[in-house]
């Protein structure tokens, strides 16, 4: 079986991911790994990832999942908030409604990452211009709670999620 890993990563959470993906996989089946590529549309098993971007899948990988054309998809991603495996599912559907009709999805892997440290500056002038507010205050705890993730145990999730997908 050749599989190819293709994902977008802004931050390196996604890429970590990546990575504990393919390194869980035989080396020599991997047709491609990294950015969305024609070549890697070849593979018959296709991991595709994405950091959440406005509860969707960046840009480029919507454009890749839209261009192909009967593969097996395994998606995968990262999330800063996360910890809601319901969450985690709408994300996994709204990265699914890019594939075509004929295209069958495997099953999805979404794990928390951290955040940029610019993302808690701006919650942080949210609190200040609105003291007490608890939607605030949960924002800041969610922020602090992302920067352990992906985790060891995030990573050796994702690699057995990758074996799963590969004996189907």
């Amino acid at each position: 079986m050749t599989y190819a890993v293709v994902f977008a990563s802004q931050t390196g959470n996604t890429r970590r991911v990546a990575e504990a993906i393919r390194d869980a996989l035989p080396a020599d089946s991997c047709l491609s790994f990294g950015p969305p590529s024609p070549a890697a549309a070849g593979a018959e098993l296709l991991f595709v990832g994405s950091w959440a971007d406005k509860g969707d899948c960046a840009p480029e990988v919507a454009a890749f999942l839209e261009g192909l054309s009967g593969q097996r998809v395994a998606l995968f991603g990262t999330a800063g908030f996360g910890g809601s495996d319901a969450y985690f599912d709408q994300l996994a559907a709204r990265f699914a409604a890019h594939l075509p009709g004929g295209c069958r999805l495997t099953g999805h892997f979404f794990c928390q990452g951290k955040m940029p440290p610019s993302v808690r500056r701006r919650y942080e002038q949210m609190q200040a211009e609105n003291p007490g507010d608890p939607k605030v205050k949960g924002m800041l705890a969610n922020f602090d709670a992302a920067l352990a993730h992906p985790s060891a145990a995030d990573l050796a999730a994702a690699a057995a999620f990758a074996r799963e997908q590969a004996e189907r």
